[in-house]
């Protein structure tokens, strides 16, 4: 495990910063979709990166994100949602977050460059 250090520290409160003028972007889209507590949906290119975010579709798979799919250059990201509302992802298991959006920009954060590689699901 990565010991806490000034970078991480100041990426995490970057990341948190960023996660606070987001939270008004994504609570419009929110109202939007009908689902009083479901995100919106997001695709955007990220430090390089594109990072989609969307209502989970029937396909079979099971989604902790309370039905909601993130995606990082086309791979998903397994995300999940907390009791508190906060999200996590497989990447940055450890480092809450409010937002699917915030939890995928935490993930590339987080990846420095290097691919996502696929999850294999049990």
């Amino acid at each position: 495990m990565p010991e806490l250090t000034r970078r991480r520290a100041l990426t995490a409160a970057a990341v948190l910063a960023g996660t606070a003028g987001v939270l008004p972007a994504v609570v419009p889209a929110t109202a939007a979709t009908g689902h009083h507590d479901s995100p919106g949906t997001f695709d955007e290119v990220y430090k390089g990166r594109r990072i989609q975010g969307r209502p989970a579709g029937g396909t079979g798979h099971h989604h902790h994100g309370a039905g909601y799919a993130v995606f990082v250059d086309g791979v998903e990201l397994h995300v999940m949602r907390n009791a508190d509302g906060t999200w996590i992802s497989v990447v940055s298991h450890y480092d809450p977050v409010a937002t699917p959006r915030a939890a995928a920009r935490a993930a590339v954060d987080e990846l420095q460059g290097a691919p996502l590689l696929p999850f294999p699901a049990n």
